[in-house]
């Protein structure tokens, strides 16, 4: 698998990558979430190629006093391979080349397979509340 940055061109792969992989809900753009992350950080929105098709992604971000990850998607047909943690690891060495001391990430409670990746490459439970206020709405198509 080929890990590089985003490009314009792969919006309606990964989209279609994020609705298979059930990361989208009704109340995100998927669509706006990628204008807003190429409008901030381009070079932190990875895909994961393999034969010109987009098999991975992952969305990190930092602010100076943490790192994020978003968007982690494997396809199904593709999980197994070693392509999460590779893309993971990318993810990781770019925060890490940042000054990034400490990457956090969101997971639905319900979501044990990915809870149980993340347990697998190093990740563990914080004791922390997450909590959200929205800022935007996003338009619904």
């Amino acid at each position: 698998m080929l890990i590089r940055p985003y490009r314009t061109s792969d919006e309606a792969a990964v989209v279609a990558l994020w609705v298979r992989c059930e990361l989208t809900r009704p109340w995100n753009d998927p669509h706006a979430d990628i204008a807003r992350k190429v409008a901030v950080e381009p070079d932190l929105l990875l895909v994961g190629d393999v034969g010109g098709r987009v098999v991975a992604t992952v969305m990190a971000g930092y602010e100076g006093h943490r790192g994020w990850i978003n968007y982690l998607a494997v396809h199904p047909e593709h999980r197994g391979r070693g392509h999460g943690r590779a893309i993971m690891e990318e993810a990781e060495r770019l925060l890490r080349a940042r000054g990034c001391p400490k990457i956090n990430l969101q997971v639905r409670e319900d979501n044990t397979a990915a809870i149980g990746f993340y347990a697998a490459v190093g990740y563990r439970r914080d004791a922390v509340v997450s909590m959200g206020k929205r800022l935007v709405e996003d338009e619904r198509p």
